[in-house]
């Protein structure tokens, strides 16, 4: 009986994830005709599994979001990624270590201060205030809010205002910085995805069964976000290789790239879709964090502007508090420095993981002094 019920919910879920990916390949379509292409797969994926999942709570109100979906996708991504590092690039960035380093701490030290005041303004307890303004993964922040006992929702709500303002600005601002026409632009991507030589389907397809792998064993140790990591330093392994051997001269299919960004969004949009019914109040009351942290990136970006010879979008990709792997993706996209780019979200990445428990200490040492704002 349990296996037949497990064999049904595995069904199920196979169902709806081929539901969202119709449905995001339908709506990115949509958005490539109007000229945001820089994340049209991203944004379909957002909107495909908030519809999918608003519909679906109703026949299943436990329904979470599909955390494999987002694996999955970190680590496509991360390969296509990885692949696009000229490992001769690289060497040239240990003159803007200085930016790299000081990012992070500046956004973490911005989101400490601002989940300060939010937490007095929503009359909530400092660590829901912390994990709803911490620039880290969505999923994480939640999980640490239910392992505390701690409003979830509220963190939830925060973090997917953050994620998803950030994702769809991204485009409109790279479309006054980089105007470009529309006309051929479907046209254009489908040539692209499907004039590819079965050969390169064959070989990355091994590629990511040994980033599958090598993800694994990260994973086994307790590496942060093993997914997309794992799938970077293969990605990246991949292209050193190439240095040495024709053989590993790899163009990632685009199609596959297109289906990781897909999967990235759609578990923020199942976010949304199960996200409970708040008060207008709290919703409205989430705009003051979410909006400070725009503004925090806004001036980290000016300040990395000031001082590198980076490009103003390439300085607001680096310095966005989104998604590391939607951003790094948006830069592909756009040929924005990826290499500086996804070197800063990396180090942004572990910095606030490991982070992480002293944040939980100093909101532990804070609310027994001061147990909540009112």
């Amino acid at each position: 009986m349990a296996l037949n019920s497990e064999l049904s919910n595995i069904q199920a879920r196979s169902l709806l994830i081929a539901i969202e990916l119709s449905l995001a390949l339908l709506i990115g379509f949509g958005l490539l005709a109007i000229s945001l292409g820089s994340a049209a797969w991203i944004l379909g994926g957002i909107a495909a599994g908030a519809i999918v999942y608003f519909s679906y709570r109703h026949l299943d109100p436990t329904i979470q979001p599909n955390r494999n979906a987002r694996k999955a996708g970190q680590l496509i991504v991360g390969l296509s990624i990885g692949l696009s590092l000229p490992p001769d690039h690289l060497s040239g960035l240990a003159s803007e270590s200085f930016i790299l380093l000081g990012l992070p701490f500046f956004l973490m030290a911005a989101g400490g201060a601002i989940g300060l005041l939010y937490a007095r303004v929503e009359g909530i307890d400092l660590l829901t205030g912390l994990l709803a303004t911490t620039p880290g993964n969505i999923g994480v922040m939640a999980s640490l809010a239910a392992d505390y006992e701690k409003s979830t929702a509220i963190v939830s709500l925060v973090q997917l205002m953050r994620f998803t303002t950030v994702i769809f600005a991204m485009p409109l601002i790279a479309n006054v910085a980089l105007p470009n026409a529309s006309t051929h632009a479907i046209a254009s991507f489908i040539h692209r995805a499907f004039t590819v030589e079965w050969s390169t389907f064959g070989i990355a397809g091994l590629m990511i069964t040994i980033a599958v792998i090598v993800v694994h064993f990260a994973t086994q140790i307790k590496v942060p976000l093993a997914a997309f990591l794992g799938a970077i330093v293969v990605g990246l392994g991949f292209e050193l290789l190439s240095l040495f051997n024709d053989l590993f001269q790899i163009s990632f299919p685009l199609i596959f790239s297109v289906i990781g960004q897909i999967l990235l969004g759609m578990t923020i949009g199942e976010y949304w879709g199960i996200n409970p019914r708040l008060k207008l109040t709290t919703v409205l009351k989430a705009i003051i964090p979410v909006g400070l942290m725009l503004f925090a990136g806004l001036i980290a970006a000016a300040a990395i502007h000031y001082f590198t010879h980076l490009s103003w979008l390439s300085c607001l990709l680096m310095a966005a508090p989104g998604g590391s792997p939607e951003m790094i993706a948006i830069a592909l996209t756009l040929q924005q420095d990826p290499e500086i780019i996804t070197i800063a979200h990396v180090i942004r990445l572990l910095t606030i993981n490991l982070s992480l428990p002293f944040l939980l200490e100093f909101a532990a040492y804070q609310t027994a002094h001061q147990p909540t704002f009112k």
